[in-house]
Parts: structure tokens; sequence; C-alpha cells
């Protein structure tokens, strides 16, 4: 049996023994080897009644049909001891051991953040949602987010108009929840990744989604919780990632809403008071240090897209301001900017006070 294989058949059985995590943990490099140890040693780890279906793994898991249907999908998957394996995932207390991944998840990129909140949001939470993850992604952002109805969609939606974002499933890829996204789901594995690590067809069992949230904040820099009541996954999202010691913000809302007493909460109890992206992205740069010297290299030393080569095409040395450089290229506002601030990042343009531009020669 090799290590791929391996950690799929381990996966399939601790996505619903997640108590097993922390003991079986120091296996996730060599799956194969716990699943070969004798059924007394596995007994000590995991227990007679697993360690009896670990040993019978072929009744319970058809692992062959679970390889052809990701190939057929186009899912790839991404064990823990895999190079692809995102780097800040492997930071967390518990990472999962197996990603089902269809589209392009980074394996180095901390420039992540999430925004998440209510499934019942007031018209207010759904436009700050929209409008902050749309002027995050412009900025070279991937917003995360756990595909929930409301706030989750509509950050989701706000990524996809200017940038990327990752979809983080409570279920299998081939049962994204709730069915009205359907679509969406598709949108982000074009410009982005639906990420889970439940085995293909598993349903959306209630019990997932508190264990989908550390996921959402593992692979995130920060936390933007915009609407949430008391008692709700988007807390429970929050405190994972003060666990993981990544930022937390929250957007302040009624006091007298009671979407709004979550992330008043968190406020009080210290998280970052958002009143625009400009609130999240100074604190995220802050962490990352200046763009120009830790965000800058290999990542921004690709070839160009057509776009930025026409942006580029268009400055010289002579300052131009933003808007006469909008109406040149034929792009939106919020597409422009997003090829601008890649430029900017990779040294080959400069920004001057009064949102003008220059190319650096």
């Amino acid at each position: 049996m090799d290590a791929f294989t391996g950690a799929l058949i381990l996966n399939y059985f601790l996505s619903s023994a997640f108590h097993l995590f922390k003991k079986i943990g120091r296996f996730f490099h060599i799956p194969q080897e716990f699943l070969n140890l004798p059924l007394k040693d596995m007994e000590k780890i995991a227990g007679k009644e697993m360690a009896l279906k670990l040993k019978n793994w072929e009744k319970y898991f058809n692992v062959e049909e679970e390889k052809k249907i990701m190939e057929k999908e186009g899912i790839k998957g991404i064990p823990y001891f895999s190079p692809y394996y995102p780097q800040i995932l492997k930071e967390i207390p518990d990472p999962p051991l197996f990603l089902y991944v269809k589209g392009e998840l980074e394996s180095n990129s901390w420039r992540q953040c999430a925004i998440v909140g209510t499934r019942t949001p007031t018209p207010y939470g759904k436009l700050v949602a929209h409008r902050l993850s749309s002027q995050l992604a412009s900025r070279g952002i991937t917003i995360v987010s756990g595909l929930a109805r409301g706030i989750d969609t509509e950050a989701h939606k706000g990524a996809l108009e200017c940038g990327k974002t990752i979809a983080v499933l409570g279920s299998g890829l081939m049962r994204p929840y709730p069915c009205e996204n359907k679509n969406l789901v598709e949108q982000i594995s074009r410009k982005g990744a639906v990420v889970s690590e439940f085995p293909l067809y598993t349903p959306p069992y209630r019990y997932n989604f508190p264990r989908r949230n550390r996921i959402i904040s593992g692979l995130s820099a920060g936390v933007v919780v915009v609407e949430a009541r008391k008692r709700s996954g988007a807390l429970i999202t929050a405190h994972f990632a003060i666990e993981q010691g990544r930022e937390v913000f929250a957007v302040p809302g009624k006091v007298d809403s009671p979407v709004s007493e979550g992330t008043l909460a968190l406020i009080q109890e210290g998280a970052k008071l958002v009143k625009d992206w400009k609130d999240i992205w100074d604190e995220l740069v802050n962490l990352w240090g200046k763009p120009e010297e830790n965000i800058r290299g290999d990542n921004f030393s690709l070839s160009l897209t057509p776009e930025q080569e026409k942006i580029l095409s268009l400055l010289t040395s002579h300052p131009q301001h933003f808007d006469v450089l909008v109406r040149k290229t034929n792009l939106s506002p919020q597409e422009f900017y997003f090829h601008l601030f890649q430029l900017i990042l990779s040294g080959k343009v400069k920004e001057l006070p009064g949102k003008f531009y220059i190319k650096v020669e």
C-alpha cells in the first residue's frame, strides 16, 4: 500500500472519529505504517472497535472507487505529507490528514483572510460582507469562507468579482451544501478552490460544520466576523482563530440587533473593530511586513497577464492618474486595481500620492 492510499483510507475513518486525531497525528507522515500495525498495537491507540474497523477497512470503504471519481471529476487529493499541502494549515494544533481540492490551492501563501458570519444577515451585513471581500480580493488577498447561506455566500461572490476565494465545505465535494450554491461552487473552483477534508459523498451532517471551521481559520492570516449571534458557527471560527494565533476582526452593527450580539462581544473581548477594508489591510500588512519587502519574490516573477501587459504599456516615467488609466484599459476599477496591485508588488510600478502611478525602469 502506498502512502497516498493509506492517507485516503485512514482519513475515511477519522472523518467520523475526530477524537482520534491527536492520538494518530504522529502517523500523518506515514499513514500506511499505522494501518500495518499489529491489531493489539492499533487497539492501544485507536481503541478496540476502531482498530477492528481499520483492519477490515475494505468492508467499509472502496478506496479505488474514490480515486476513480476524483480523477473523473478533476478533484485533487492532498495528504498531509504532500509538498502541496498548505504550510499555513500545518501550524494549527489539529490539521486535517487529507484535503480534497477542486481548483487551485496555494501551498505557501499567507495572503488569505476569512470572512464569515450569520446565515440570516441583515441587508447591511450582506452589503458589508460583499464590499469588504471585493475590496480585499482586488488587492491580492484570497478570501476564505464556508459557502453557507448569508454572509459566507456574499463573501465568496464579492471575491469572485476581482480576485480569488476558497470555500471550505462541511460535506464531501460531491455533496456540496447548500444546494442553491451549486453554481457558485463551479465558479469558485475556476477562480480559487473548493476544499473539504471529508470523503467525497459525506452528507452535510450538523456536527461536521464546527469541525470544518478550524480549517477556515487555519487557512487564514485573519478572520473577519461581519454579523453573528451569540451562539453561532462564526464565533466558533473566531475562537479557533484565537487558539491558532490568527488575527480576529469584527464589524460592529446595531446594538439592539440579535445578529450584532456576537460581533459586539468579540470587540469587547479584544477583536479589532472594522470600519472599512483598510482596518484589515493595515493589520495584515503589519504581520506580513511591507509588501515590497515580504510579498515580492517568486510569486510575482511569473509572466504577466494580458491585462498587466496592457497597463504596463500605458505607463511611463510621467505620472498618470488612476481614473485616466482605467478609462484607457476598458477594465472595471476593481479589475484594474487588482492587476495594477500585482505590478506594484512586483516592483514594476510605483504608486505616488494622489493616486498617480509611474513605470519603474
